[in-house]
Order: C-alpha cells, then structure tokens, then sequence
C-alpha cells in the first residue's frame, strides 16, 4: 500500500486503525536503539533512517540527490515489513539476525533479502529490532556500504 506522506507522523496517522500501535511501536524502537548519527524521514514513500548528506554528501549511489539509505518500514497490504540494507550487505548480520529470530518469534521467519515480513501485527520481536538497530553505526554502515554495494 502506497501513502502519501511527508512525514513518519502524517504516514502512521494514514495506515489502517489496528496497525497504528504497532508502527508507533516499532518507530519508538527504532528510534531508542539506532546509532546517532541516522536520521529519520521519509523515503520511497516508506518511513526510513539514512546517513544524511552533511555526513556523507555522495549519497545513495542509484539516486546521489537521495541520502543513503539504511533501514526502513512501511505498513504493506498483507504485512508490516522492515527492510534493513545492513542484512543484505553483511552476511554475518544476515546470519545473526536469522539464528536469533527463533529466540524470540514462535512464526517462520519470512524473509527476503533485506526486507522482513510481519504477518501478524502482535508477533513483532521488537526486541530483536531493538539489538538489530545497533548492530551497525553510521561509519561502519558506510564502509560496507562503499565495499560491498557502491562498488557493484
């Protein structure tokens, strides 16, 4: 589902009534566990976190008017998904994140390869979230990302 919203507050006031909590949820966890530095907005229509310019002035090489990207949710038809570019570039995070997911969630992990799908709004490991968000700061979020997916 696409909202148009210019901001995380004016995309959550959008979504369906039964999801709202858990955006708000999910957005209060993000925001208590990520590395200074990120900042908060909106990106490809999603609620998103990104290495602004004044840090690192390239920016996202696919659009270098757009600020690098590095985690993001939206609230999808079927789905809450969260989508984390450090799990796509960082197989050793892939590999955490998959090994710890179990610990703290009774569904399949279902999952591509950045994005994470939450079919069931009350079944979000936000506390998984939590330690996923402080996995990379912004200067390692940087070199995986000029090493690995800038240099493709």
């Amino acid at each position: 589902m696409k909202y148009e919203a210019n901001s995380p507050e004016d995309y959550i006031n959008q979504v369906p009534q039964e999801r709202k909590e858990a955006l708000n949820k999910l957005r209060k966890t993000i925001k208590d566990n990520l590395p200074k530095g990120f900042k908060e907005g909106m990106q490809y229509g999603f609620i998103s976190y990104f290495v602004p310019h004044s840090v690192y002035p390239d920016g996202y090489h696919c659009n270098p008017k757009e600020p690098l990207p590095f985690m993001s949710f939206a609230s999808q038809k079927s789905s809450i998904n969260l989508y984390h570019l450090g799990i796509y570039a960082k197989p050793e995070l892939q590999k955490w994140f998959i090994t710890e997911y179990p610990k703290h969630c009774k569904r399949k992990l279902d999952m591509g390869k950045s994005c994470i799908r939450f079919k069931k709004v009350d079944e979000i490991p936000y506390n998984l979230i939590g330690e996923l968000c402080t996995k990379l700061s912004v200067n390692e979020w940087i070199k995986t990302y000029e090493s690995t997916i800038k240099k493709n």
